[in-house]
C-alpha cells in the first residue's frame, strides 16, 4: 500500500499519461508518430532532479516536465499539450486509489474469513446475550462472529461501490471544456488506464467522489472500532468470555506485572477516529470556488494516503485479532447462569398469553418471578413454582421445558446457511 503512495510511483503514473496522451494525439494525426514514438523511448526521470527543480519553480508538475523534457529532448514540445496539472494530478490519484480499494477488498476479505472461521468454530458455544449491558437472552458465539461477517460484506459492496465511482480520469484542460485537445485523447488515455473519461469536469474531478471514497473508508473504520469495541468489553476481567492472544514475554503494564490489556484492539478504536476525521475533511473538500480552486489539494495529500495506508494496517491487523481470539466457552456458561435463568422470562410470558392469559396480567405475573429472582437465592424456574397465576395455566411439570436454551439456537443453522457460511469455514 505505501508503495502505491510513493513518490516513484506517483511520478511513474505521471510519465506513462503523459506519454500516452501523446501517443493517442499521434494517433489521431495531431503530432508526429515519430515524435510520440522518441517521447516513448526516451521519457523518464530521476526523484531527487525532480525535488531540486522544484525548490526553484513551487511548482511540482512543471519540475516534473522540465526534468523529463531533459532527457527527451526537442520532441518534448508536445508532452502536456493542452494539457493542464489537474489532468495529471487527477487522473493519477484515481489510479492510486482504485489500487488501494484492490488492497483494501483483499483485506476486507481476510477479516470475513477469519469471522467466519471463528463462526463455525463456536456455531453452538452458548452466551449471554446483552442489551444495554445487562444479560437479555442466550446467543451463541457463533452468531456473534457471523453477524461480524455479515457486516463486513456491506463493507466489501461499499468499497466496490467506492472503487467505481472514483475510478474516473479527465484530460479536459485548464477549465473542463477540452479547449486545446481533443476529448478523443481523453478517450483514448483513459482507456488504457482502466478508466473512465468524467462525463463534464471542470480544472478538476469534482470533489464529491472523493468524498464518497473517504466516507466509505471512514464506515469500514467505524465497523472495524464497533469489533474492536465489542472484543475490549468481552475481555473485561468480570466478563473474560474472549480476550486478545497474549503473546510470551509480552508485558500489559510497567507498574502492575498481572496485566493484560486488549491493547491492539484500544489502537484499532483509536485510529478510527483519525479515519474518521479525514472524513470529515474530505466533506469540506467538496466546496470549491467556481472551476476550481487550490484548497482541497493540501488536504488530500494527507488524508487520502494516510486514509489508505490506516485502514490497511487496521484491517490486517483486525484479521490477526479474529484469528488469534482466546475464547473462554466455560466462563460463558458461568456468565449465562448469574442471573439463574431470568433469560427464559419471554419464553414463559409468550406461553402464558399463547394459553389464553391476558399479555398485562401475564407479564406483571413473569416480571414478579423475575424481582424474586433478582432479590432472592432461588432460581427463576423455582420463583416461577411459586407464582399461582403462572401454575394455573402452565402445570408446574411442564414449566421446565420452557427454560431451554434448544429454542433459543433452533434457527441458528438456518442462519448460518443464509449467510452462505459453509463448514469449510469459507464463505
Amino acid at each position: 500500500m505505501r508503495e502505491i503512495w510513493a513518490d516513484e510511483r506517483k511520478f511513474s503514473i505521471w510519465l506513462e499519461i503523459e506519454v500516452l496522451a501523446c501517443e493517442a494525439m499521434a494517433s489521431l494525426g495531431l503530432i508526429p508518430s515519430a515524435d510520440a514514438e522518441e517521447i516513448r523511448a526516451k521519457a523518464r526521470f530521476s526523484v531527487p532532479e525532480i525535488q531540486e527543480i522544484e525548490k526553484r519553480t513551487q511548482h511540482d508538475v512543471i519540475a516534473f516536465l522540465e526534468n523529463v523534457a531533459s532527457y527527451v529532448g526537442p520532441a518534448a514540445r508536445w508532452i502536456h499539450q493542452g494539457l493542464t496539472s489537474s489532468d495529471i494530478l487527477d487522473t493519477t490519484l484515481a489510479i492510486q486509489l482504485v489500487k488501494s480499494c484492490d488492497i483494501l477488498l483483499a483485506d476486507v476479505e481476510s477479516v470475513r474469513q477469519a469471522a467466519a472461521r471463528k463462526a463455525l468454530e463456536h456455531k453452538y458455544t452458548p452466551m449471554i446475550g446483552r442489551s444495554h449491558g445487562i444479560h437479555a437472552e442466550p446467543i451463541t458465539f457463533g452468531l456473534k462472529m457471523a453477524l461480524m461477517y455479515d457486516e463486513f460484506n456491506r463493507a466489501q459492496l461499499r468499497l466496490r461501490q467506492a472503487r467505481e465511482t472514483i475510478a474516473v480520469g479527465k484530460l479536459s484542460g485548464a477549465v473542463g471544456t477540452h479547449a486545446h485537445l481533443d476529448p478523443r485523447v481523453e478517450e483514448q488515455v483513459c482507456r488504457r488506464l482502466g478508466l473512465k473519461p468524467d462525463l463534464l469536469s471542470t480544472q478538476v474531478i469534482q470533489r464529491d467522489r472523493h468524498a464518497e471514497f473517504s466516507t466509505t473508508l471512514g464506515l469500514v473504520a467505524s465497523s472495524i472500532d464497533r469489533w474492536a469495541t465489542e472484543f475490549r468489553h468481552l475481555q473485561r476481567t468480570e466478563v473474560l468470555e474472549v480476550e486478545e492472544f497474549f503473546k510470551p514475554g509480552q508485558k500489559g503494564s510497567s507498574a502492575m506485572p498481572h496485566k493484560r490489556n486488549p491493547i491492539t484492539s484500544e489502537r484499532l478504536s483509536g485510529l478510527a477516529r483519525v479515519l474518521r476525521g479525514n472524513t470529515v475533511a474530505a466533506l469540506e473538500n467538496v466546496a470549491l470556488w467556481h472551476e476550481r480552486d487550490i484548497s482541497h489539494s493540501s488536504v488530500e495529500r494527507i488524508i487520502l494516503p494516510d486514509s489508505c495506508i490506516l485502514l490497511d494496517y487496521m484491517l490486517l491487523t483486525l484479521a490477526d485479532i479474529v484469528d488469534g481470539l482466546v475464547v473462554y466457552p466455560e466462563h460463558m456458561q458461568q456468565n449465562l447462569a448469574i442471573t439463574k435463568g431470568l433469560y427464559f422470562s419471554q419464553a414463559i410470558l409468550l406461553e402464558l398469553t399463547r394459553r389464553g392469559m391476558d399479555r398485562k396480567a401475564a407479564y406483571e405475573a413473569v416480571q414478579k418471578a423475575s424481582m424474586a429472582t433478582w432479590q432472592g437465592s432461588d432460581d427463576f424456574l423455582t420463583e416461577l413454582e411459586k407464582i399461582p397465576e403462572i401454575v394455573a395455566v402452565i402445570p408446574k411439570a411442564e414449566l421446565a421445558r420452557f427454560c431451554s436454551l434448544g429454542q433459543h439456537f433452533r434457527y441458528i443453522n438456518r442462519t448460518f446457511q443464509q449467510l452462505r457460511l459453509g463448514e469449510d469455514g469459507k464463505a
